[in-house]
């Protein structure tokens, strides 16, 4: 537009008549309304009513302590149940349950009923958190605290925001009167972040028709990747690596601390943790993660997506890996790890420790086992000069017995990149972040997908919210997310599963 004028105002025989005038006006009145649309798209389109409505939820779940060891999922459950009374679900589309009828386990499940033209989708999100003491964080993390443009608490990342998020779309739905072409399906569920309940992996084995759906989307996955608050890309999870405890143990005799001895069980284990400390495992890239560098060095700061192209090569520039490498995300990306998470070592102040053990926790690269990586541990600890007392290797399973052997189970095979999903996502996308690209990637951590993926359902991890690169605290001290990215996540969602479920 600016250039129509700009060469009429250059034409000095020009003379407007006031046709001419009335057209002008006409084409800069419809230039200022096509603006407002595309900036008014691209911004949060929430109302005041449905801010509060995901502002409560969000706050309601993050005030309720649902860790592993002295909280109560059941009762995060039935408050999310409650809200989809009030918003005029009825009883026989609401079911808690578990598999202890008295337990603090036990998961609910939501169905809003569409036409039926095609096969339900399955929203999954956990509403268990890792463990916080409020004496490492500066705010109470069970109490929702908003300061500084964010909300604080466990849980504000990974993940009751996505589960506060799933939950205002489907009361959103009910209350509008909007029927899906499908039904949706939203499980709430136990023990992702540990224990020895966990809601998915029983739904699908004991109730596989209360949640069986053509597809998953799993709010714990995928989302906004910012940097210093500006949006880089939309991600995708498509495949996940995957997750293994293990435990080192060093045992000893012991005896009186008065009397020390060189093969103290505590030394052997930090020198084989430093040992650990020290090792890398090597550069792997798989088909997806392959296509997420390829997609990314169009998009990166010139260093970055030189070194993208760089690890693309074959064979890879080795200095290109090792400076990946250093950021965490990366590193993730391009290699299995495996790093110590727990200590405990000794039995009195005034004693040599008779045990000493570590917990390491991997995450495993698509293709290899979690028995691969033991034998590869062994190794690792084993100390060539034979100064250190030998390191048992014991797998960790999910129920937590340890056994001397891992599984052979690798990664599944990522599911198929759907136009049915990635259609809607890539028009969403475009219009709450104009420019950004949609890309599939591997989650670094694990999920819930694990166990829809096991059962055959296709699963992809889909979020709207972002997160700058170096402020992901989800696990950690004051864990927080942003307030508006919270709320353009609420937008997202709904725009996004109704473009899904709509003909």
């Amino acid at each position: 537009m600016c250039a129509i004028f700009h060469r009429q105002e250059n034409q000095q025989s020009f003379q407007e008549t006031p046709l001419d005038r009335s057209k002008r006006l006409v084409l800069f009145s419809s230039f200022l309304l096509f603006v407002l649309f595309i900036t008014s798209d691209s911004q949060s389109q929430i109302d005041d009513a449905t801010r509060k409505l995901s502002h409560d939820i969000f706050q309601q779940l993050i005030e309720i302590n649902s860790t592993d060891s002295v909280g109560n999922v059941t009762t995060a459950s039935e408050a999310m149940a409650q809200r989809f009374r009030d918003a005029g679900f009825a009883e026989a589309d609401l079911q808690i349950l578990g598999p202890n009828d008295k337990d603090r386990k036990k998961n609910l499940v939501v169905r809003l009923h569409g036409n039926g033209k095609h096969k339900p989708i399955l929203l999954i999100g956990h509403l268990d958190v890792v463990e916080a003491h409020r004496e490492d964080w500066t705010t109470d993390p069970f109490q929702f605290v908003e300061k500084d443009g964010f909300y604080y608490g466990r849980g504000t990342q990974d993940m009751k925001s996505g589960d506060a998020i799933m939950a205002t779309t489907l009361i959103r739905f009910k209350k509008e009167g909007y029927i899906p072409d499908r039904d949706i399906i939203l499980a709430l569920t136990a023990d992702e972040e540990g224990g020895k309940s966990n809601g998915v992996d029983w739904l699908v084995k004991n109730h596989r028709k209360l949640i069986d759906a053509e597809f998953v989307f799993n709010h714990d996955g995928g989302g906004i990747l910012s940097d210093h608050g500006k949006p880089v890309m939309m991600t995708v999870d498509a495949t996940e690596k995957l997750y293994a405890d293990f435990q080192l143990s060093v045992t000893n005799p012991g005896g009186h601390s008065s009397l020390p001895r060189p093969d103290n069980a505590i030394y052997a284990l930090a020198n084989a943790l430093v040992r650990l400390q020290n090792f890398q495992f090597p550069f792997e890239l798989n088909e997806v993660t392959r296509t997420y560098y390829e997609r990314m060095a169009k998009v990166e700061t010139s260093d970055r997506a030189a070194d993208m192209k760089g690890i693309l090569k074959t064979p890879p520039d080795g200095a290109a890996v090792a400076r990946l490498s250093k950021d965490p995300i990366d590193n993730s990306t391009i290699h299995t790890t495996c790093v110590a998470t727990r200590l405990n070592a000794g039995h009195a102040n005034n004693a040599l420790p008779q045990r000493a053990e570590a917990n390491v926790n991997c995450r495993i690269l698509p293709g290899h086992s979690a028995e691969e990586v033991r034998q590869e541990l062994i190794k690792i600890f084993d100390d060539p000069k034979g100064v250190d007392t030998k390191i048992t290797v014991r797998y960790v399973d999910s129920f937590g017995n340890i056994s001397d052997s891992a599984s052979d189970r690798k990664s599944l095979p990522p599911p198929p990149l759907s136009r049915d999903v990635f259609g809607p996502l890539e028009k969403i996308t475009s219009e709450l972040w104009p420019g950004i690209p949609v890309i599939p990637e591997m989650a670094t951590g694990a999920s819930d997908g694990v166990y829809t993926m096991g059962a055959g359902i296709p699963t992809y991890g889909i979020a709207g919210i972002a997160i700058d690169r170096d402020d992901i605290r989800a696990h950690g001290r004051d864990e927080r997310l942003g307030v508006e990215s919270y709320y353009k996540g609420v937008d997202f969602y709904y725009r996004y599963l109704k473009a899904v479920t709509s003909e």
